[in-house]
């Protein structure tokens, strides 16, 4: 059975990995294993020791805390949808679309979004 914890920094690695745009063969190139392992890890059904997750983080380009983030309002359900939200693979897709758009404009889109949000 997969502890909780597991299960998030699993999510988080997947995150991670889905938002720089590196599959799973990439990230486990990365840090010297198979992908397979990644896949275990994402799921939460193998726990990621602390010297595999410093290589991840590494690989990644985030702080170990990354993978923590979130756990400390884990008894928050308004919080909880807020991030399932973030896991969409649709909302995942639009984040990384927008970041790869010119900052200049980049900002005129974020503040057409927050106009149409208030007006909804």
């Amino acid at each position: 059975m997969k502890h909780p914890v597991d299960a998030h920094v699993g999510k988080r690695i997947r995150h991670r990995r889905w938002m720089v745009g590196m599959t799973q063969q990439q990230l486990a190139d990365c840090v010297g294993i198979k992908f397979q392992q990644i896949q275990k890890y994402e799921t939460g059904m193998n726990r990621v020791s602390a010297s595999r997750l410093w290589d991840i983080a590494e690989a990644l380009g985030v702080s170990i805390s990354f993978f923590f983030e979130g756990l400390e309002g884990a008894g928050d359900q308004a919080r909880q949808a807020e991030g399932d939200r973030i896991t969409d693979k649709e909302a995942l897709e639009l984040v990384r679309s927008y970041y790869a758009i010119p900052e200049a404009q980049r900002r005129r889109l974020f503040d057409l979004a927050r106009v149409l949000s208030e007006a909804a």
